[in-house]
């Protein structure tokens, strides 16, 4: 019967379209930055840590703000700016869905959070600078 229920709620999932939720180590994200989307060691790190302080390192995090807006997924976007939502007027900086952040598949989110990295530097996450600005942890032997 136990196993009869869990099919049953994997077959549901895979109808309704869930997303599959991935909760990164550490060092998983490292090597990814580094090997797949070319970050320097000094940028992992500080990727690393501000999506720990975020999301926990989990793809489909989601977390409503008193504002009414909405951050998404790994590196905790926010639809006001930066992505759109149904039902939420953005400017839409980055051009995608918030729900494209909300994937295993992180390219989108990355080049996102480049973006606003690039135009705020890390001091746009609250997060980053709550528990990241006085100092990383050095990852460059996950790299």
């Amino acid at each position: 019967m136990k196993h009869f229920a869990i099919i049953t709620v994997a077959i549901i999932c895979a109808v309704l379209g869930v997303a599959e939720s991935k909760t990164f180590t550490q060092c998983e994200l490292a090597k990814l930055l580094h090997r797949t989307y070319n970050f320097d060691k000094a940028k992992v790190n500080n990727f690393v840590c501000l999506a720990q302080a975020e999301s926990s390192l989990n793809t489909v995090k989601t977390h409503k703000n008193s504002n009414g807006s909405t951050d998404y997924g790994l590196f905790q976007i926010n639809n006001k700016y930066w992505c759109s939502s149904a039902g939420y007027s953005s400017s839409n900086e980055c051009k995608l869905s918030c729900a494209d952040l909300l994937t295993n598949d992180i390219s989108k989110a990355v080049s996102c959070a480049n973006k606003i990295y690039a135009r705020h530097g890390y001091s746009a996450w609250y997060g980053w600078k709550a528990k990241c600005k006085s100092g990383v942890k050095d990852l460059s032997s996950c790299m």
